[in-house]
């Protein structure tokens, strides 16, 4: 019996370490940021959307348009080779999801009731920005990550969806986060240390880029420029952590058979991040879904191979606008 108490006793003590430690360790502050709006571009666009200044560009004008959103660690920089083509059709909107890009960083306190960062807030961010512009439908095009968005989009509003395009989209990937870890992740100790575990993507973040590449020699120095931009901006790493927290399983892949508006499915044939059979698998699940392969692309076909990336959209574009 004594080891017993003595293993719960060392518990105890581990458990106390454990809560207490974080809030005596030097949390060394990110160097180099500045005030986001100090990185804007000579065509940085802002709306305020809910108290949040959104960051976005612009091409075109007219109908249809056309909103893009970018995946995990990207921003409007990744649709940079497409925006001026796809103009030639319409209005093209690229907005800065909250934690990415040059959008505003709320931090907790700053807000009421849901967190910015989840899913179903961005969803309503983007129905707002709609609103604002006074957008009645839009054809969605989201990658990776903002393909979850984009599709959630879809099933709550589809009245407001001209067309779905998802872009090596994130649906079966979801993992649900158990109970506990999301309890923990939100604790104040945690929240303290998580963007320390963040700021790793500093150092990994240009093999993250290349990983998304099928020929990862094309990743030039301009190009991880446009991805490093972002993390420049104060409290990035607090930021992502946030959005780390209230990540999780969406749920989607049960809800495909629901989507009523017309979808075009598009994957790398090379993507090491979401496989091709993932795709192909979400365009067979939806209504009506069709899927075009880009070959010789990765995760990101419209930064590797915007040509084909065009061709395939401007098909879609002219079926969905007959």
């Amino acid at each position: 019996m004594k080891w017993i108490k003595r293993l719960l006793f060392l518990i105890f003590i581990l458990i106390i370490i454990l809560l207490i430690a974080p809030f005596f360790l030097t949390i060394p502050a990110l160097e180099n940021t500045k005030p986001v709006d100090e990185l804007f571009e000579s065509d940085s666009k802002i709306v305020k959307l809910g108290g949040l200044d959104v960051h976005y560009k612009q091409r075109g004008d007219g109908k249809p348009v056309i909103i893009l959103l970018h995946g995990y660690g990207a921003s409007t920089f990744s649709w940079r080779s497409v925006m001026k083509p796809l103009a030639e059709y319409g209005k093209v909107i690229a907005y800065d999801r909250p934690a990415f890009g040059l959008t505003e960083r709320p931090l907790p306190g700053d807000w009421q009731g849901d967190s910015p960062y989840s899913l179903e807030s961005q969803t309503s961010l983007l129905l707002a920005l709609m609103d604002e512009m006074k957008i009645k439908k839009a054809i969605l095009v989201g990658n990776s990550a903002g393909g979850t968005v984009a599709l959630n989009a879809a099933l709550k509003h589809p009245d407001r969806v001209q067309g779905l395009v998802l872009v090596d989209a994130a649906i079966f990937v979801d993992k649900q986060r158990p109970q506990w870890q999301q309890l923990i992740m939100k604790l104040p100790q945690f929240r303290r240390l998580g963007p320390l575990l963040i700021r790793s993507i500093e150092k990994k973040g240009d093999d993250l880029v290349r990983s998304a590449w099928h020929d990862p020699d094309k990743v030039t120095p301009e190009v991880l420029e446009g991805y490093h931009k972002p993390l420049q901006a104060n409290n990035w790493d607090k930021a992502l952590w946030e959005y780390a927290i209230v990540s999780g399983a969406s749920k989607l892949q049960n809800r495909l058979g629901e989507v009523n508006v017309p979808v075009l499915v598009i994957s790398g044939d090379d993507d090491q991040i979401i496989p091709l059979d993932d795709s192909l698998s979400l365009a067979q699940s939806i209504p009506g879904g069709r899927a075009k392969v880009m070959y010789a692309c990765g995760h990101v076909p419209q930064e590797e191979c915007p040509d084909q990336f065009i061709i395939a959209l401007s098909d879609f574009i002219n079926q969905v606008t007959k």
